[in-house]
């Protein structure tokens, strides 16, 4: 167990110490003054957040991973769809309700929204669309079919919120897509994925794995906007404090630790009771195996718990501070700034490296953790840049996602499904809580300093979105990059073939 710790460690070094690196480099610059409270607190927050994504790691190995796929693999064996499909929104709600990720984004809006009646409504709309999504495994439905759906019905609603004077609440309705599928639900539904097509078998079981995370991405957006089209009254501007000192101080620093540990015990302890209901009734593992997963949730929730704590009084302020200062000084090097922080932003997602290396063990190799890890990085630094230009300019974020979305459904009817689903998966995925604590308020700082206090909500919210929605353009880009090199080796091939056959003719003399 030591020796399986100390590599998770290694692998969360290697992930937090080139964001780290680039924020203390740029505090020794004239570009930004932090104090040398503010830069201390940081640097130590870098460290806990390497402990909290570590543990966090091997938790989801030992605990949510197996849990996931043994109460996927025990309802589908049971063939009982209705009690399936019961269960799996029962799970997509309560596990929702509680991510960290979604309180994270609920207390940055609650100047303009309810937080629990956001919170709330994300958690339905998960729930309602995992039940989709496991229709769409047991009846082997096309991924790229129903993605095409759903997005055209998502654009329809935005119509209507545009129509109706709600332009402003769009950002923030596909924000809630993005923060949904957090490091707590990530682990859980894609190995829930995994178990229901492993159990239902057929040729494309590893491609029906994929796709879950996909689709429970679309149902928040979907939810939050029908939400806000129900809202009545003038729009306050969000105000939220991102100083140090909010979490500093004795009182306030253990405060900030409670608050977590409340928020990451009551999403377990919501998974873990519905489990144990499953494991009497349905289940019933050896106690050797129900011994395992108690250990992992332990270590998941120490490991949260660190590393939430740790982005909320390290990280929120510092992203907020660097967007503020330096959008003051140099637009252009702010852009170039936020290219190359959401470049290494997405190596510090827990999730990411939970699917990365589910991606790798499902493909057998074909897609290795190194490919995942740079279309992810590419995808996400061109996002956060270009939302960056949005806050200088002033357009709509719409006018990033409408033709980005094309795109990319464009894309998948022109690559391997698989390719497809582990794409629009990914988007989901690189969306984490540290975007959400971390790169959120760097744009919000950016926006007040360049737009000002009243468009955070129009022009800072929204980059969430852009952070989800690239990936699924550069890894489809990678799979459309293999189909052509498929080709071209095979022609390579068929050429050799030709040119050895008329090597191998004999002429005669007439």
């Amino acid at each position: 167990m030591h020796k399986i710790l100390f590599s998770k460690l290694k692998e969360a070094l290697l992930s937090v110490l080139p964001i780290t690196l680039i924020v203390l480099i740029i505090s020794f610059t004239p570009l930004v003054s932090l104090s040398v409270t503010e830069i201390v607190v940081f640097a130590v927050s870098a460290v806990f957040l390497i402990v909290g994504i570590g543990l966090f790691n091997l938790g989801a190995d030992l605990a949510m991973t197996p849990m996931g796929e043994h109460v996927g693999s025990g309802l589908t064996k049971s063939k009982k769809l209705k009690i399936l499909l019961s269960v799996c929104f029962v799970m997509g709600v309560l596990i929702t309700v509680a991510e960290p990720d979604l309180s994270v984004l609920a207390g940055q809006v609650k100047a303009v929204m309810n937080s629990t009646l956001l919170i709330a409504t994300v958690g339905v709309g998960v729930g309602l669309f995992l039940v989709i999504a496991i229709l769409k495994i047991v009846f082997r439905k096309n991924l790229s079919s129903l993605l095409m759906f759903f997005y055209m019905m998502l654009f329809a609603f935005c119509a209507i919120m545009i129509g109706s004077g709600k332009t402003d609440f769009v950002p923030l309705a596909f924000d809630s897509g993005g923060v949904t599928t957090g490091p707590i639900t990530v682990p859980f539904i894609m190995a829930l994925g995994v178990g229901i097509a492993n159990t239902i078998g057929g040729r494309n079981a590893n491609e029906n794995s994929f796709g879950l995370i996909a689709l429970c991405s679309i149902g928040p957006m979907i939810a939050v906007m029908v939400l806000s089209l129900t809202s009545k009254g003038e729009i306050p501007p969000v105000s939220t404090d991102y100083s140090m000192n909010a979490d500093l101080g004795s009182a306030a620093f253990w405060l900030t630790v409670l608050g977590t540990l409340k928020e990451v015990a009551i999403a377990l302890a919501l998974i873990v009771a519905f489990f144990a209901v499953l494991q009497i009734t349905v289940l019933k593992l050896p106690k050797r195996k129900l011994a395992q997963i108690g250990i992992g949730i332990v270590y998941t929730l120490v490991g949260l718990v660190v590393f939430l704590t740790a982005v909320k009084v390290g990280f929120m302020p510092i992203g907020f501070k660097l967007g503020q200062e330096i959008a003051q000084k140099h637009k252009i090097f702010t852009i170039i700034l936020s290219f190359i922080l959401g470049m290494v932003v997405v190596l510090a997602e827990p999730a990411v490296h939970v699917l990365n290396k589910q991606v790798e063990e499902i493909t057998g190799g074909g897609v290795t953790k190194l490919e995942m890890l740079l279309a992810l990085s590419i995808g996400v630094g061109i996002s956060i840049g270009l939302s960056v230009i949005r806050i200088i300019c002033g357009f709509s974020v719409l006018y990033y996602l409408v033709p980005g979305y094309l795109i990319s459904l464009g894309l998948s009817f022109f690559v391997p499904k698989l390719y497809t689903a582990i794409a629009f998966d990914s988007g989901g995925v690189a969306s984490g809580p540290l975007t959400s604590s971390f790169i959120l308020p760097l744009a919000i700082g950016a926006c007040v300093t360049l737009a000002g206090q009243d468009s955070i909500l129009s022009l800072a919210f929204g980059v969430v979105a852009m952070v989800a929605m690239t990936p699924l353009i550069t890894i489809q880009a990678l799979g459309f990059k293999a189909v052509m090199s498929a080709k071209v080796r095979q022609k390579i091939t068929m050429k050799r073939i030709l040119s050895a056959d008329d090597e191998q003719i004999i002429y005669f003399e007439q």
